[in-house]
C-alpha cells in the first residue's frame, strides 16, 4: 500500500499534467471583477449606463452557453436543465398575468445553470487558479482600500459609478466618493478597523460579505486539496473581510462552518432539506420575541422577513402581486415568492438541497455549507446570493465536486453519463 506522501505526489503529478482552460478561467475571472473594471472606465474613460453592466452579463452567459452548447449536455446536467426550463415557464407565467416584463429570477437561474455545468467540465487546476486569482485580486484592492481609501476611490469613484449605472444618488452626509451604502452609521456594527465598510473591488459592502462566504465555503470544501500557502491566503482574506466588512452574517456563518469543518461529513444529507423551514422557524420565534424590530441590524431584518411572510396573501404566492417584487430586497423568501411563485422559491430549495453531491466528506461539507449560506442569507437580504459577481464561483465550485469525487469521480470529467441526445 503507497503511503499518504506518494498518494499526494501522484496527486499532484497528475494536477500539474492537467491544461489550463483560458476560456474558463476568462470567464471565472470576469465574472468576479467586471465591476471594478466598469467603474473604472466609468470614470477614466467614458460615462456608463446601467444598459453597460447588463451587457457585459449578457457577454459572460452568452460565452458560457456557448461553452456548454460545445461540450454538450448529458445525463447528469438534466437536474440543472429541468429547473431552468421550469423557471422559464413560471416567467412566462408571471410576466403574461401581470402584462409586465420581469427576468430577475430567470437571471438568477441562469447563471446558476451555466456555472453549474461549466464546474462540471472545469479540471482542478483551472478552478484552483480561478478561485486564487480572484481572491489575489480581492486582497490586493481591499488592502489598498484600507491602507488609503483615497487612493481607492481614485481608481474607482465608487459613488459616480453606481449613480451613473444604478441611478443610486450620492451620499449627501459625505463627500468622500464611496457607495453611500459603504458609509455605515455609528451605532452599526463594528470591528473600528475602518471607518467605514469595505468593499474591495465589489465597490458596494454586500458583494464582498458574500464573496467571504464563497471563500469559507471553498475553504470548508476544499482546503485538504490545496496547498498551505494557499489555504493560508484564503484564510488571512477572510478574517481581513470580516474585520473591516463588519458583516454580521458572514461572521456568523464562518463561526458555524469553523466547528462545521470537523461536524458536516457525519449529517445526513436529509438536513440540507430541512434547513430552510429550521431557519424559517427560527426567524419567527425571534420575531415572536422582537415582533417590533426595525433596526437594521440582524435581528430587525430577520423581524422584518417574518413580517413580510406574514403580509402576504394567496395572489402574493401566486405571482399575481409582481409590481411589490423589487421592494422586498431585504426579504428573500418574500423577494422570490413574488417575483417567481411559491413554486419558484420551493424549486429553488429543492436544487439548492438536493443537486450538490453527498458521498464524499468534502461533498457533505460543500452541500451543508452552502445550504446554511443561501437559506440564512434569504433571512436578511435577497438579491446578492444571486449575484454573478459571487454566484458563479459557488456554483462553479458545485459542480466540479459534483464530478470529481465519490463514484463519479472515478470517471474522467466530461465523459461522464450519456449524452441527452443519444
Amino acid at each position: 500500500m503507497p503511503d499518504t506522501r506518494q498518494v499526494m505526489m501522484a496527486l499532484r503529478e497528475a494536477l500539474a499534467k492537467e491544461q489550463i482552460d483560458y476560456g474558463l478561467l476568462a470567464v471565472g475571472v470576469l465574472s468576479v471583477t467586471y465591476n471594478c473594471l466598469l467603474a473604472f472606465i466609468n470614470h477614466n474613460i467614458t460615462p456608463l449606463a446601467s444598459s453597460h453592466v447588463v451587457l457585459s452579463e449578457i457577454l459572460l452567459l452568452v460565452y458560457s452557453f456557448g461553452f456548454i452548447l460545445k461540450r454538450g449536455l448529458y445525463e447528469e446536467d438534466l437536474a440543472p436543465l429541468g429547473y431552468l426550463l421550469a423557471t422559464i415557464f413560471l416567467t412566462i407565467y408571471v410576466m403574461v398575468t401581470n402584462r409586465a416584463g420581469y427576468i430577475d429570477h430567470l437571471r438568477n437561474v441562469l447563471i446558476i445553470f451555466a456555472f453549474v455545468i461549466m464546474g462540471r467540465w472545469t479540471n482542478e487546476r483551472t478552478l484552483k487558479l480561478i478561485f486564487k486569482t480572484c481572491c489575489i485580486v480581492v486582497l490586493a484592492v481591499l488592502i489598498c482600500e484600507i491602507v488609503s481609501v483615497q487612493a481607492y476611490v481614485a481608481l474607482f469613484h465608487p459613488a459616480e459609478y453606481f449613480e451613473n449605472t444604478r441611478g443610486v444618488p450620492r451620499a449627501t452626509y459625505s463627500d468622500i466618493g464611496l457607495f453611500r451604502g459603504a458609509l455605515g452609521f455609528p451605532s452599526r456594527f463594528s470591528f473600528g478597523i475602518i471607518d467605514h465598510r469595505s468593499s474591495s473591488i465589489f465597490l458596494e459592502q454586500v458583494s464582498l460579505a458574500n464573496f467571504c462566504g464563497v471563500l469559507v465555503i471553498y475553504l470548508v470544501s476544499f482546503s485538504n486539496r490545496l496547498r498551505l500557502f494557499d489555504r493560508l491566503l484564503f484564510l488571512f482574506t477572510v478574517v481581513l473581510i470580516l474585520v473591516t466588512n463588519d458583516t454580521r452574517t458572514m461572521l456568523i456563518f464562518s463561526v458555524v462552518c469553523l466547528g462545521g469543518y470537523f461536524v458536516y461529513p457525519w449529517i445526513p444529507k436529509i438536513c440540507d432539506f430541512l434547513m430552510m423551514p429550521a431557519i424559517i422557524t427560527m426567524g419567527f420565534v425571534i420575531h415572536a420575541f422582537r415582533p417590533d424590530a426595525h433596526e437594521d441590524d440582524f435581528v430587525g431584518r430577520i423581524s422584518g422577513t417574518v413580517r413580510n411572510i406574514f403580509a402576504m396573501d394567496i395572489p402574493a404566492t401566486l405571482g399575481l402581486e409582481l409590481e411589490k417584487a423589487t421592494t422586498f430586497v431585504d426579504s428573500g423568501y418574500v423577494y422570490i415568492t413574488y417575483g417567481a411563485t411559491i413554486f419558484g422559491l420551493i424549486l429553488f430549495w429543492l436544487f439548492v438541497s438536493f443537486f450538490p453531491a453527498g458521498e464524499t466528506p468534502n461533498q457533505k461539507r460543500l452541500a451543508h455549507s452552502l445550504s446554511l449560506f443561501m437559506f440564512l442569507n434569504l433571512m436578511i437580504g435577497s438579491t446578492a446570493i444571486f449575484s454573478m459577481k459571487t454566484a458563479g464561483l459557488v456554483w462553479l465550485l458545485v459542480g466540479f465536486l459534483k464530478v470529481n469525487e465519490g463514484v463519479r469521480g472515478k470517471r474522467a470529467v466530461g465523459k461522464v453519463g450519456t449524452p441527452i441526445s443519444a
